[in-house]
């Protein structure tokens, strides 16, 4: 599942609609939906992003953040270290070999340390 999925999960969830119902009303197939919840998708398109939003009726913060979360929701991600340090090949490469065997407390661990060195100022 992806990050976007996940909260469109929650979304959907807590206004008690079903996957069926939501696809209904934005006009996809309740299996596309299934699909990009659960991660089987790449990101949504802007259009379709913007059907989302407007479904759930969000609007500002709400749905920049709805926005930056489907950027950070790419499921199958590439990394070009060209230029970059031999370090950073090695680490991108362990990463894509070994992810899918991390236990989720080491990636919520990487990740939150990501996040403190990717934050501005």
């Amino acid at each position: 599942m992806t990050p976007f999925g996940r909260r469109m999960r929650e979304m959907r969830a807590e206004r008690g609609v079903t996957l069926s119902q939501m696809a209904e009303q934005i006009g996809v197939s309740p299996a596309y939906l299934s699909a990009l919840e659960h991660g089987k998708r790449g990101q949504p398109t802007w259009l379709m992003l913007q059907r989302i939003m407007a479904y759930f009726n969000v609007i500002w913060d709400e749905a920049e953040a709805l926005r930056m979360l489907a950027d950070m929701s790419d499921p199958r991600v590439v990394v070009d270290t060209a230029g970059l340090s031999p370090e950073a090949t090695e680490l991108a490469n362990l990463l894509a070999r070994e992810i899918a065997t991390l236990p989720q407390e080491a990636v919520a661990e990487l990740l939150g340390r990501l996040k403190i060195l990717s934050r501005p100022g």
